[in-house]
C-alpha cells in the first residue's frame, strides 16, 4: 500500500521564474510601415471628402502594394478576375467605387517587367514620393489650405494623405 501511495503523489517541481514583462506588454505590436501605407491607400480609394484626382492612386497602389497582392493579381486567378470584371463593366453599369480597383488590376496585370521591377527600389520610392507629394498638394489646395483640410468632412482623407506622405519619406531615407 505504501508503494502505491508513493507513486500516486506528484513530485515537487521547481517553480519557474517569471520573466520580466516587456515594455509594451498587453499592447499589440505596431504594424509595419508598408501595411500602414497600404491601409491609408485603401482609405483614400473610398474617401469622399478629398479633392484629389483618384486615378493617381492606381499607379501608387501598384508601386506600394504588398508583393503577395501583386503576385495574386499577376496569377491566373487575378487575370480571370480582371477579365470577368471587365466583361461586367462592358455590359452593366459599374459604380464609381469599383472603377479604381478594376483599373488597378488591369494596370498590374499588363504592366511590363521593367515597371514592376521599380517596386522596392530607390527609383520606385522616388516615384511614389512624387505621386504622394502631388496628391497632398492637390488635396490641400482644393480644400482651401491646411487649416480647412482638418474640417469635419475631409479629416479622414487628410490624415490618410499625411500618413502616406510621411511613410514614403521615412521609407526613402534608408535607401540613400
Amino acid at each position: 500500500m505504501s508503494l502505491s501511495l508513493r507513486l500516486a503523489l506528484p513530485t515537487a517541481r521547481p517553480v519557474p521564474l517569471l520573466r520580466p514583462r516587456a515594455r509594451n506588454a498587453g499592447c499589440p505590436p505596431a504594424p509595419p510601415a508598408s501595411a500602414l501605407r497600404t491601409d491609408a491607400l485603401r482609405v483614400l480609394f473610398l474617401a469622399k471628402g478629398t479633392g484629389i484626382h483618384k486615378p493617381f492612386l492606381v499607379p501608387l497602389f501598384a508601386l506600394q502594394a504588398p508583393s503577395s497582392v501583386i503576385s495574386w493579381i499577376k496569377s491566373e486567378y487575378g487575370l480571370w478576375t480582371a477579365f470577368l470584371a471587365l466583361l461586367v463593366r462592358l455590359f452593366f453599369s459599374v459604380p464609381g467605387e469599383l472603377e479604381l480597383p478594376l483599373s488597378t488590376m488591369l494596370l498590374v496585370s499588363v504592366a511590363p517587367y521593367q515597371v514592376m521591377n521599380l517596386r522596392g527600389t530607390q527609383g520606385g520610392a522616388i516615384v511614389s514620393l512624387a505621386l504622394t507629394a502631388y496628391l497632398a498638394f492637390q488635396h490641400f489646395t482644393r480644400t482651401g489650405g491646411i487649416g480647412k483640410a482638418f474640417d469635419q468632412g475631409s479629416i479622414i482623407a487628410t490624415v490618410a494623405i499625411i500618413c502616406i506622405t510621411v511613410v514614403n519619406v521615412i521609407l526613402l531615407l534608408p535607401l540613400f
